[in-house]
């Protein structure tokens, strides 16, 4: 049931209450709860810093006095009283993944609503927060970065460089390494410093994997700063031991919150939380968490974002005819030219498209092929970039959330009709049947999903249509249409109680076309259905795939990148409503589940 709002406040903040979560890969979360006896709908999540647990954060919901607020904090896994290896993760990206569970588990649990919450995320938690908040664009009040860990002072020379080396030799096993951080360089305040340096349950060591990713994380969310709306609060200290200050004023300044409020505490170490005089920062704080609940929720804006159409804009005009940066891509272009055709993906792309379903079909079979060994070995390489490693992963998640939209139909007793609009060769959708005709010959009663897959390219439809054949699937019907084309969708029988939109958007810049093809899917699909949709936030080589490589016209392969809210916004415009995003560990590509909004 949804808590009420009230404007009495208790006198005394309530004990907290110790719960656990179980994620979905099986790992459980402890976490604790400070729920005030007064019903409220208001809420404030704690994220603590590295090595540390919620534990170390009950004395700073105390001196918080916001009684009528209710407020979580978590032990991240490998923390605390959480499981798992102490300090290890799969990768960072994996933290901010757990978050948009945690904070979904607040929501249904306890009843919670996002837009109701503001986030505080200390240090490496800082970092957590803001990633989540970038890459999954959540719909929550405002954001609070104390000391936020963008770039960790290690003083060993050459220190990155060794643990990258490191880690590539042995990817497969788990290297750690530890904190050189003792409590009296946190804080001033000798029983807090003394409290850090005995706690048993603080771990000095981090996994090696997740710090290079934290690492990386941080220079994407520094670089792509402006994409970030959220209202935000950032606090640090002028003579933090632990991370960089300038990074943080930079980070700050690039990002692009309508209110945003940043303070810089003289004197005090890392841990400004603790810190002597610690009451104006946490005065800060709550005068802050206040302010977001006074204010009216933000809505969803689906204009054009405008550092991504800048960006748009600039990558179609060509670099002067003396400049380092185009000699650098004309070189890079005329090897792939030459060379590169030795490889048997970049051949493809050459003849068919880099965007061309043909290249999406190799890439997602990702088994090097090419002339002599120097083919092969480039060929590797090439199918190990950033991109395409984002490209299969996106393949993964469209297939998992399409299982979980099968799943969601099925339970009403409905067979899932399925709709591709720009299906490409159907790769994923007729993967994830194959698998769900498994399921129907092991469980009689599961009804068989049909599927409608469309494609703009006759190539790709003959393409899919013989897949489909060739693994036994008669409920697939393929078929050439234009995404774009709004009266195409009238007629489609049965109609669809899930469709899915991927790899399409970020290849046309106008969002009147976006909102065309979403136009369209709402008004055929079944009421309460499904959509899946793909969004492209972020690509660290968009300029060099705009200068060098071809799409499938032949053209410069000039991508759009939208941010994850204005995709968000879009979508909502349309008449759909996100459940949850799924992401890659780089941050490339995201895949989202929504349901079609009811009609008032």
């Amino acid at each position: 049931m949804m808590n009420v709002l009230t404007h009495s406040e208790p006198a005394t903040r309530v004990a907290a209450s110790e719960h656990t979560l179980t994620l979905e890969d099986g790992s459980e979360l402890f976490y604790r709860a400070w729920i005030p006896r007064e019903p409220t709908r208001k809420s404030l999540v704690l994220f603590h810093r590295g090595h540390e647990h919620s534990g170390r954060l009950e004395d700073v919901v105390r001196e918080l006095h916001l009684n009528d607020v209710a407020i979580f904090a978590w032990d991240a896994r490998g923390h605390g009283r959480s499981n798992g290896p102490r300090g290890w993760a799969p990768g960072f990206s994996c933290t901010a993944r757990d978050a948009d569970e945690f904070m979904r588990h607040i929501y249904y649990t306890h009843g919670y609503r996002p837009e109701d919450a503001v986030v505080l995320g200390h240090s490496v938690g800082a970092v957590t927060v803001a990633e989540w908040v970038h890459d999954y664009a959540p719909r929550i009040r405002a954001m609070i970065l104390v000391t936020p860990a963008l770039r960790i002072r290690l003083y060993v020379p050459f220190a990155t460089q060794a643990l990258r080396l490191m880690n590539a030799l042995f990817r497969k096993r788990r290297m750690f390494v530890s904190s050189y951080v003792k409590g009296h360089l946190l804080t001033h305040d000798e029983e807090q410093a003394r409290r850090y340096d005995e706690d048993s349950l603080i771990s000095k060591r981090i996994a090696v994997n997740v710090l290079l990713e934290l690492g990386d994380t941080a220079k994407r969310l520094l670089a792509d700063a402006g994409a970030i709306r959220m209202p935000a609060l950032v606090l640090a200290g002028a003579s933090d031991w632990v991370v960089d200050l300038g990074v943080e004023r930079e980070f700050f300044e690039r990002l692009g919150s309508p209110v945003k409020r940043m303070r810089v505490f003289d004197g005090m170490y890392h841990d400004i939380l603790h810190e002597k005089g610690r009451r104006v920062v946490l005065n800060d704080i709550k005068v802050f968490v206040r302010g977001a609940f006074a204010r009216e929720e933000i809505p969803l804006d689906a204009g054009d974002e405008e550092s991504t159409r800048d960006e748009y804009d600039r990558l179609r005009r060509p670099l002067p005819l003396i400049s380092p940066k185009r000699l650098w891509f004309a070189s890079q272009r005329a090897f792939m030219k030459t060379t590169g055709r030795l490889s048997d993906g970049i051949r493809l792309g050459w003849r068919s498209g880099f965007d061309s379903g043909s290249m999406l079909d190799y890439v997602y079979e990702n088994r090097a092929r090419g002339k002599l060994f120097v083919g092969r070995l480039m060929d590797r390489v090439y199918l190990n970039s950033a991109g395409w490693a984002g490209i299969r992963q996106r393949k993964l998640n469209v297939e998992r959330l399409l299982h979980e939209a099968v799943e969601r139909v099925s339970e009403t007793g409905t067979p899932a009709h399925i709709l591709d609009v720009a299906t490409g060769q159907g790769r994923y959708v007729i993967d994830t049947l194959t698998a769900s005709l498994t399921v129907s010959h092991r469980l009689r009663s599961v009804p068989q999903p049909t599927a409608l897959l469309r494609d703009y390219d006759s190539t790709n439809v003959e393409a899919a249509r013989t897949l489909a054949v060739q693994r036994g699937l008669k409920g697939i019907k393929c078929e050439q249409a234009d995404a774009f084309d709004e009266a195409s969708y009238a007629s489609l029988d049965p109609r669809p109680n899930i469709a899915i939109v991927s790899g399409l958007f970020e290849l046309f810049s106008d969002n009147a076309l976006v909102r065309r093809c979403l136009d369209g899917i709402v008004s055929a699909i079944d009421e309460e259905g499904y959509l899946i949709y793909t969004g492209q936030p972020w690509h660290p080589q968009i300029e060099m795939i705009a200068r060098v490589l071809t799409n499938r016209n032949g053209e410069p392969w000039i991508m759009r990148r939208r941010t994850q809210i204005e995709l968000d916004a879009l979508v909502h415009e349309a008449g759909f409503e996100k459940i949850r995003t799924r992401v890659d560990k780089r941050g490339i590509f995201t895949v989202s589940l929504a349901t079609k909004l009811k009609r008032r």
